[in-house]
């Protein structure tokens, strides 16, 4: 064919500016066909993307029909490029074209690159063994790590095969470009000089413009090459419609910017023999809501952005024409959510922020403020200069919780093929109905079978479950007894901004048996752990890990990255409790918990844990008289369980807690955090009622009626057989016959004594 040319428009995927300028674009081109960086094979989900019903993020799904199963998701938002390139072809009754390899290709590369990993990590551990046979004490000799490059095609990503060696990651072209203009982060710098650059066709030139600086850049072969064969493909796309009768000048490409400088007749298009010889794997295609989450860099996602609802507050603003009240739009809703959260503050601290942040932005030769100046000025105004205090605001301006939302009658993921597939492999069919079912599993190795799939079916059965669970489909419940429901939809909470959330994950994950899920939970976990104080949330996730920890090797995983964090963690709440316990009664109940859970941590672990440091914070704590008396006797409590209380000691305290000099209120309240743990332990200790009796003996009648409430509850709690059990030990006390005293509890009660009992039921402690 001979040469040709059409209309290039590079952008960066998730650019509202790019998308904002591609419809004026095409607006004054008015093209015959519009040519999308996208998968092939997709074309006929086009209708479906732009169809009313539609709410972006969605993606489009490619996966594999076959073990080992490979995906790849292509996702877009309502300001992506290419969202609005299809919304506006389909506007203007104007046909519209992916052009990228086809899914089948795609998810083939992923099998290659598998292969290649996997001869790599066999590689470097022959090495590393050769080199320790060499020289036992000599340092093997660094292996120089391969480079990666985050491209602007990172759209079509995948998760990596789990078990797979891969090399160390190098800093990528963009990070580069970034700190040779002073900027931050590569986002900040594109942000800068192409988000708020509204000339007219500035934006596409100035994209050409950087793809071909980038093509001119070094980046590793397989990269290179990969893109090579794929704009080879997508020239051949092109010919294909020209082809067809089409003028080159009727058609448009939107593609990346890298790709854009080369998606012209003077280079060559892929041949069909070329084509043919390309690795394929058998694949499936299918329409799926996706959440800013995922979008966002923070899933692990490399073509996104950090801040996808920032970009779409971008793009309202650009399209309602007034993009210079962005930064009082942003600092408001962070202000918003702040209120909405309990803590004000004042419109005047907007004002000042969206000063400062166009006085950052000035100082960089802006046009407008970046969503790092914008931070920035939210941190020092609005936060007062501790992130801590708007974290949650600005993850939730940020990110956002957006999520897409198919019609109905549209197939949304791959899910219902592979539940019917894994129903086979694990021989779960005859369960299939809607009779429940028990089911006992074994997660031990049954060693009366021949094969290893056998001999953990029910390992690998209960991991199924727990990803249903996950996953919202009801097919397990507790003591997994089995009932087959189906949903219309599945609920998954994506958003991990606290230690608990990143615990459970790590939990969860490690249940569901996704150990590379699990690694990024644990790093998450780790990142969070660094920042936070907070008994409640630290106990829990330390209590969390020792789980997981305490149960690996019957799941089948290596718990010795989380040991580390767990000890960590510990430590972190240990050093917690005794400013914690500085607080009210309703405060004290909800961390008696976290106490209980460090303390298991602290019996179950003692060998990698800090025990002697939490013994110390215990005892602190239990003789302290100016934390909680609650948590304080629930912490002489726990040493006692210990054994590391004695008789004479707990009856010095009990006197000394119960004396007539301190409050009725405090020594009941102490006395009720003592009862709470080891009941029988108490009972056995006849010191211990000897100066209770002695103490409600002391007390008058005001002060009777306010020690009544914690008693009250303190006794609530008791069996029958542990109330008789203490009758009869004051009955010891007082001098009275065990038998006597069992035949007086046996007694009916008096007119007198029921009326007592219930006025005491209907009095109101709280009026106390």
């Amino acid at each position: 064919m001979t040469t040709w040319k059409i209309h290039v428009f590079g952008v960066r995927h998730l650019s509202p500016t790019g998308a904002w300028h591609l419809r004026r674009f095409l607006d004054r081109i008015r093209p015959q066909v519009v040519l999308i960086e996208g998968l092939a094979d997709a074309d006929s989900l086009i209708g479906h993307i732009t169809r009313k019903g539609t709410r972006p993020p969605i993606a489009i799904l490619a996966y594999t029909d076959s073990v080992p199963v490979r995906t790849l998701v292509y996702p877009v938002a309502r300001y992506s490029p290419e969202f609005q390139a299809l919304t506006w072809a389909g506007e203007h009754d104007v046909r519209a074209l992916f052009i990228d390899l086809p899914s089948d290709i795609f998810l083939g590369l992923q099998d290659l690159e598998a292969e290649r990993l996997e001869r790599l990590r066999k590689k470097a551990a022959e090495g590393a063994e050769h080199a320790s046979e060499e020289a036992e004490d000599a340092e093997p000799e660094a292996k120089e790590p391969a480079a990666s490059s985050e491209g602007e095609d990172e759209e079509l990503s995948a998760p990596a095969p789990q078990n797979l060696w891969r090399p160390e990651r190098s800093r990528s072209i963009y990070e580069q470009i970034a700190e040779r203009c002073g900027e931050p982060d590569y986002d900040t710098y594109w942000e800068r000089r192409f988000e708020h650059n509204l000339g007219e066709d500035s934006y596409r030139l100035a994209a050409h413009e950087l793809g071909k600086a980038l093509r001119e850049e070094e980046d590793p072969p397989l990269w290179r090459a990969e893109n090579l064969v794929r704009e080879a493909y997508m020239r051949r796309r092109i010919e294909e419609v020209i082809a067809e009768g089409v003028k080159p000048d009727q058609i448009v490409a939107v593609v990346g910017a890298f790709h854009a400088p080369v998606l012209t007749g003077d280079f060559p298009a892929m041949t069909d023999a070329e084509l043919a010889s390309l690795h394929r794997r058998s694949s499936k295609l299918t329409l799926m809501p996706y959440s800013y989450f995922k979008l966002s860099t923070q899933s692990g996602y490399g073509a996104g952005n950090h801040a996808p609802a920032y970009f779409e507050l971008l793009w309202d603003s650009l399209q309602g024409g007034d993009l210079h009240e962005l930064p009082l739009q942003y600092l408001s809703q962070v202000t918003r959510h702040l209120r909405e959260h309990g803590t004000p503050r004042s419109t005047a601290e907007v004002i000042e922020g969206v000063r400062l942040a166009r006085t950052l932005s000035a100082m960089h030769d802006g046009l407008a403020p970046t969503l790092h100046d914008l931070r920035d000025a939210a941190v020092t105004l609005i936060g007062h200069g501790e992130l801590a205090v708007i974290s949650q605001a600005l993850s939730q301006v940020d990110i956002g919780t957006a999520i897409g939302e198919l019609p109905k009658g549209i197939s949304q993921t791959s899910i219902q093929s592979d539940f019917e597939r894994e129903l086979s492999r694990l021989k779960l069919e005859k369960y299939r109905t809607t009779i429940k079912q028990d089911l006992a599993l074994d997660l031990r190795e049954n060693r009366r079978v021949q094969s290893e799939e056998a001999a953990f079916l029910d390992l690998h059965r209960s991991c199924f479950f727990h990803r249903l669970r996950m996953l919202d489909i009801v097919f397990a419940g507790p003591g997994q007894r089995l009932k087959f429901r189906t949903v219309a939809r599945h609920r998954v909470d994506e958003r991990c901004t606290s230690i608990a959330q990143a615990a459970d994950l790590v939990h969860d994950a490690c249940h569901c048996g996704l150990m590379t899920s699990m690694d990024l939970a644990r790093r998450r976990l780790q990142e969070l752990a660094a920042t936070s104080s907070e008994l409640k949330v630290i106990a829990h996730a330390t209590f969390q890990l020792s789980q997981v920890v305490r149960y690996g090797d019957v799941r089948k995983f290596e718990p010795s990255p989380l040991l580390p964090l767990m000890e960590e963690l510990f430590v972190s709440g240990a050093l917690a409790l005794h400013a914690a316990a500085n607080c009210d009664n309703d405060a004290a109940r909800e961390l008696i918990l976290s106490l209980d859970e460090l303390n298991r941590v602290s019996l179950e672990h003692h060998e990698r844990v800090e025990e002697k440091l939490w013994i110390e914070r215990l005892q602190r704590l239990a003789d302290a008289d100016d934390r909680n008396p609650l948590l304080s006797g629930y912490a002489c409590a726990t040493l006692l369980e210990r054994g590391l209380v004695a008789n004479e000691d707990l009856a010095r305290e009990v006197s000394r807690r119960l004396s007539p000099g301190v409050p009725a209120d405090l020594g009941a309240g102490w006395f009720e955090g003592l009862a709470k743990r080891n009941r029988y332990s108490l009972l056995a200790r006849q010191p211990l009622w000897e100066e209770l009796a002695a103490y409600i003996q002391s007390l008058d009648e005001d002060q009777f009626k306010r020690a009544l409430v914690f008693l009250r509850r303190a006794f609530g709690g008791f069996s029958p057989q542990e109330k008789r059990h203490i009758c009869e030990n004051l009955a010891h006390l007082w001098g009275l016959h065990a038998d006597a005293t069992a035949e007086a509890m046996a007694q009916p009660l008096s007119e007198k004594e029921e009326q007592t009992l219930k006025d005491l039921s209907e009095f109101n402690f709280e009026d106390l």
